[in-house]
């Protein structure tokens, strides 16, 4: 799996979506998603992410195509920030 983000429309607010690993076994498995979010204060500037929680992969795919239907896009403009 890989990382995806998505703005929403004003371009103010993103969500990171990636795999969640969990490092406390000794074979890490990746059965669910991390969700980042956090807001962007400057067009130029990294966004200042707000938090994290942790997801089922079929509630992380739920809340990607809800937020797509609701207007947001992929980016990648983040992607040496984050």
């Amino acid at each position: 799996m890989e990382e995806f983000t998505l703005i929403n429309k004003d371009r103010s607010r993103v969500k990171v979506f990636k795999p969640f690993e969990d490092v406390s076994k000794p074979s890490p498995t990746i059965n669910a998603m991390e969700i980042a979010y956090g807001c962007v204060y400057k067009r130029n500037s990294k966004p200042v992410m707000k938090g994290s929680r942790v997801e089922s992969i079929e509630d992380a795919r739920k809340e990607y195509k809800k937020l797509l239907e609701e207007g947001w896009k992929k980016t990648s403009i983040f992607k040496s920030y984050l």
